[in-house]
């Protein structure tokens, strides 16, 4: 299956490095329900540093009496092995914020919680991690530049707050409709599994240099979330 993913992208059109990983990017999405409805947005950024990236996602979205406002940011060393994870969320005005900061060389990582507790024990752990540990939202960017080479990432530990084990499975070219217009994209079911979550989603990667995700789609009850790139 890598190999034939390889395949493809060499067969794929090289178009202009205008993105993650050779500039700083900023990709916005719509969040749809699969009616139609729209539910908020969401913002991915990636601003190359002297020392690496710095990366930041942002969500607003919610229904009547349920508001999301999250942000997430998150720094990498070149290789993009995180150095700190920051997680700020609002849930229908419950709010949390905790920071997790990797110390690669150590092998280990220290998450503390800084909303409501303001960090004070027992808001405070220390956890071992494999070499060049990667948070969620890192994760996110280093998954373009393994399909980029043409291979699919090996299963692995991410870390979002605990530990979650995730895979990603390429299944084939799929067709869809951005703004209008049809466009060919690489199809790859994620699972992710952990103490707190067991989910599945679906990605869809333009065949760009950049690799970019043009589609997310999560099951929710018996309908679907769309987050869409906007173009």
């Amino acid at each position: 299956m890598t190999r034939f993913l390889a395949l493809t992208l060499l067969a794929a059109p090289l178009l202009a490095q205008n993105g993650f990983p050779w500039k700083n990017e900023t990709l916005r999405y719509s969040i749809q329900w699969q009616s139609g409805l729209s539910l908020g947005d969401a913002t991915l950024t990636a601003q190359k540093t002297d020392s690496g990236w710095n990366f930041e996602a942002a969500v607003g979205a919610g229904v009547p009496g349920f508001a999301i406002d999250d942000h997430y940011r998150s720094t990498s060393t070149p290789d993009l092995c995180s150095l700190q994870f920051t997680r700020d969320q609002s849930h229908a005005g419950r709010k949390s914020r905790e920071r997790t900061t990797f110390d690669q060389k150590g092998g280990s990582a220290e998450r503390v919680t800084l909303l409501p507790d303001g960090g004070a024990k027992p808001g405070q752990s220390t956890f071992s991690i494999p070499s060049c540990a990667r948070d969620a939202l890192t994760y996110l960017y280093y998954v373009r530049v393994e399909l980029g080479q043409g291979r699919m990432p090996a299963a692995q530990n991410i870390f979002f707050g605990g530990a979650y084990l995730i895979r990603m499975d390429y299944t084939g070219p799929q067709s869809v409709t951005i703004a209008g217009k049809s466009e060919t994209t690489d199809h790859v079911n994620v699972s992710v599994r952990g103490a707190r979550a067991n989910f599945n989603f679906e990605v869809l990667y333009a065949r760009d240099s950049a690799r970019t995700p043009v589609q997310i789609l999560l099951p929710i009850s018996t309908s679907k979330l769309t987050l869409e790139l906007v173009r």
